[in-house]
């Protein structure tokens, strides 16, 4: 059973995205104050709400033992395969939660394009495909036409993002095709990102006001600069998407002056991004997931007062999102927590959430972001941790930006059901495999070393470069070396489908795991592999690994 198709909300988009409600903008004077809603907040006391065991009790699920002591009561859980309710109200999401070990869950997110088996990875797809790869071989269909629950990928979603997609082709294009996933030919689910990330990522050419984020054209910085300093992640993926058009046909589009009438030079082109146009653009795209709009900083920059800012607004465009959603009845919409690095008891992390919780009866689902910004993996996992301990266990956690193999199966020791990165692809457009053993788990496949290796990548593996699809040998590492170095596009379309399929058994092998209660046996043995010890001629085992595993309830000395 699904959330029925839209039969009324095109019309309503068409209208534009909506203008924004004074009620929710704040004077500047007023930037660094704590919202008016949490005045009343106790903050010596842990935000939490929605909280089982094994996580410490929250006020709204805590019962008492015989003993009179406070605890949590046991996660609810839900049989595999049992049908989705789609209820009110959260129409277009159900989250099932079949079995835990430890913190880690498997669970299966029903949402409008099928159901997703979590812990789960989304591969990239930012401007609606995978580079290098056909819908076709990212479900990896069978002769008869059904997809292959145990084929090497079998991605039950993907990634897309906002700010790419309304530059090129534009969103109104894409929402008169029908969406995205009839524009792309893909009938399984979508998450777009809201663009907040562009903040980052993008910053040399963002203007951050109260209103949204203006973007200049980036190729007009590009071309004046000489790209010496934006660098290739930053315009990867945008380089291609500059084109005439923005993807809005009225003020996303502004020159320099500030005219909203469309300048017919590229170089003139700005992007105006409020919360209600990236809410706009994401219905007009029919994600299945959408996120709101945040304020995004670096989370290596050491402004405090950024940070504040950035934290407070982040709740006010919030409310802005929800106001201006119009697809509630088929798409998701996630609030992304931010709050920097500030884990402290009422810091920022805890203003955010306390913000979340009031209101969380308009969130189906939670993303924990401001990460994977070059932080210490210290701090990285802290906040991860902190994060999971506060969001509600019967909902959704989205880990945005994270795609280490490593960092996933630390990260879903602490809860997280989510991920997405780039890694995986774009380390395959440089010739570089994903591989167990030894750390860090890659083979540069253009080194010379490969030049005269003949086996495959990985033993094992079912991807078309390992495999030929009859369970024999299929390309060689010598040979992926030799097209590789000659720019043979098939060996990057090889490599990307090898490290995907990776990403997928990873993922496949932490579910078995959990349903098994065996996470932390699972957990161990990866961390072990990875790390056997400079005694054994390899790594020691990172300390934060050590410590994150050791807030999840898993040892390594066992």
């Amino acid at each position: 059973m699904r959330p029925p198709p839209s039969s009324t909300s095109a019309a309503t988009i068409n209208d534009g995205p909506p203008p924004t409600d004074p009620k929710f903008l704040a004077n500047e004077q007023d930037f660094t104050k704590l919202p008016p809603e949490l005045a009343d907040i106790d903050w010596s006391q842990p935000i939490s709400w929605g909280k089982y065991a094994p996580y410490p009790p929250s006020d709204d699920t805590a019962t008492t033992n015989e003993s009179g002591e406070r605890i949590a009561p046991p996660l609810p859980l839900t049989p595999e395969n049992t049908a989705p309710s789609f209820a009110p109200p959260h129409s277009a999401l159900t989250f099932h939660i079949h079995a835990t070990s430890g913190r880690a869950r498997y669970t299966t997110l029903h949402l409008p394009h099928g159901p997703v088996s979590t812990p789960v990875f989304m591969p990239v797809g930012t401007k609606g495909t995978l580079k290098g790869l056909t819908p076709m071989e990212i479900v990896e269909e069978r002769g008869d036409g059904e997809a292959s629950a145990g084929g090497p990928l079998n991605n039950e979603i993907i990634l897309a993002n906002t700010y790419h997609l309304a530059l090129q082709p534009g969103t109104e294009l894409i929402r008169e095709q029908g969406g995205l996933h009839r524009f792309m030919n893909w009938d399984r689910n979508i998450l777009t990102d809201s663009g907040g990330f562009q903040m980052v990522s993008l910053l040399k050419l963002a203007e951050i006001t109260e209103e949204g984020v203006t973007f200049d054209n980036p190729f007009q910085e590009l071309e004046s600069s000489g790209n010496e300093e934006l660098s290739d992640n930053d315009l990867d993926d945008t380089k291609d998407a500059v084109s005439v058009s923005c993807g809005k046909r009225d003020s996303s589009c502004i020159s320099d002056t500030g005219d909203s009438s469309k300048s017919s030079s590229t170089k003139s082109q700005r992007m105006l991004l409020r919360p209600e146009d990236s809410i706009y653009h994401q219905n007009n795209i029919g994600s299945d997931i959408i996120m709101a709009l945040d304020d995004v900083v670096s989370s290596v920059s050491d402004d405090k007062t950024r940070f504040e800012v950035a934290t407070y607004r982040t709740l006010r465009w919030l409310d802005r999102c929800f106001s201006a959603h119009r697809r509630k009845h088929d798409q998701n919409l996630f609030p992304i927590v931010q709050g920097g690095l500030d884990v402290l008891r009422g810091g920022l992390r805890d203003v955010c959430l306390a913000g979340f919780r009031l209101r969380d009866f308009n969130a189906p689902g939670y993303a924990i972001g401001g990460l994977a910004g070059g932080e210490s993996k210290d701090d990285f996992w802290k906040v991860v941790h902190h994060c999971c301990c506060a969001l509600p266990d019967n909902k959704p956690r989205y880990l945005m930006g994270v795609g280490y193999p490593l960092d996933l199966v630390v990260c879903t020791a602490l809860g997280v059901d989510m991920y997405d990165c780039v890694y995986p692809t774009r380390t395959a457009r440089f010739g570089v495999a994903l591989v167990g053993g030894e750390a860090p788990g890659t083979l540069r496949l253009k080194s010379h070393s490969c030049a005269a290796d003949y086996r495959v990548i990985m033993e094992g593996c079912e991807c078309m470069a390992c495999c030929d699809g009859n369970g024999k040998g299929g390309y060689t590492r010598a040979r992926l070396y030799s097209m590789l170095k000659n720019d043979n596009p098939l060996a990057v379309s090889l490599v990307t489908h090898h490290n995907l399929a990776y990403m997928m058994s990873l993922n496949r092998g932490m579910r078995e795991a959990i349903k098994k209660n065996s996470y932390g046996e699972f957990a161990r043995k990866f961390v072990r592999d990875q790390f056997r010890g400079k005694e054994n001629g390899g790594q020691d085992v990172p300390s934060w690994v050590k410590d994150a595993l050791h807030a999840a309830g898993i040892s390594l000395e066992i």
